[in-house]
């Protein structure tokens, strides 16, 4: 199955783990090359512009229409939604855009953690999401 990878570029050392997971269990997984850079430390302009102002460096690499094209390529999307800014399984507002650019697509979401709770759109990702692997990327089906 091709997976297009989503979640936060501050978990871009996991969503590469993840990215070689997928590989290993016969997918395809995708995901914007330039987060292997960033995992690495290797893209020091693009870390350094992601801190400086993240919105410019969103504009700059086009990241929405890039993830956009990526989603709608593919079969299914992954959410990587790891704790962040002190909320558990945080889902940010960009992820939370893929999520919709994949359901209006009728991609098939896979939440990797529960749905977070403590976020005022929880109902909005519950109402999309079709299945959550509770961190099992086996159940990717």
């Amino acid at each position: 199955m091709r997976i297009t990878i989503c979640g936060s570029v501050k978990f871009a050392d996991r969503l590469v783990d993840i990215y070689r997971q997928l590989e290993t269990l016969g997918h395809e997984p995708v995901m914007h090359e330039d987060m292997f850079g960033i995992a690495d430390g290797t893209a020091k302009e693009l870390i350094g512009g992601i801190e400086l102002d993240h919105s410019e460096i969103k504009k700059k690499y086009n990241f929405i229409k890039l993830w956009y094209n990526l989603i709608v390529g593919s079969d299914a999307i992954l959410v990587c939604n790891f704790d962040k800014n002190g909320i558990k399984n945080y889902v940010g507002g960009n992820t939370l855009m893929e999520i919709g650019f994949a359901h209006v697509n009728d991609k098939k979401i896979f939440l990797l953690n529960p749905v977070p709770k403590a976020l005022p759109y929880a109902d909005e990702i519950k109402a999309m999401v079709d299945v959550v692997i509770e961190g099992d990327l086996r159940k990717i089906v």
